[in-house]
């Protein structure tokens, strides 16, 4: 098991908010709070991402990573990624709440977003943990 240790327990974003870091190492869990917490829908983006938005103002409130030490490790080929398969079956306009919301500051700075393109016409989007964001050690 590795030793978590995360660089900045709470840091500024562009617009004046906070961003606040909250890890539980029993249940290696790591919570993102984008300002102060409120109302939200939860969106699973996969069994071990939460991203909870505020639909009526169309922002991320929050972002949960279970298994972080997991999530987050860089493997021999890089960071691991995990299709965002849940996305098809939200509504479209919830799908385009969420989809900007973690291509755009401050979820962008925690996940990157690629996709893999199966043809022409079918692409599916990934998600990494973006490790940079965090300090850990074996």
């Amino acid at each position: 098991m590795k030793t978590i240790q995360i660089n900045h327990k709470e840091s500024g974003i562009s617009n004046g908010e906070t961003i606040r870091l909250v890890y539980d190492e029993e249940g290696d869990m790591l919570d993102i709070f984008f300002g102060e917490n409120e109302p939200a829908t939860g969106i699973e983006l996969t069994d071990n991402i939460l991203l909870r938005v505020n639909r009526a103002a169309k922002r991320a409130v929050s972002l949960t990573i279970l298994h972080f030490s997991i999530m987050a490790e860089r493997t021999e080929f890089g960071t691991r990624s995990y299709p965002l398969s849940n996305l098809k079956t939200l509504p479209v306009d919830l799908q385009e709440i969420v989809m900007n919301a973690i291509i755009t500051a401050p979820v962008s700075q925690f996940l990157r977003v690629s996709y893999f393109q199966a043809s022409q016409k079918k692409r599916m989007p990934f998600a990494s943990v973006e490790p940079l964001r965090f300090a850990y050690a074996a």
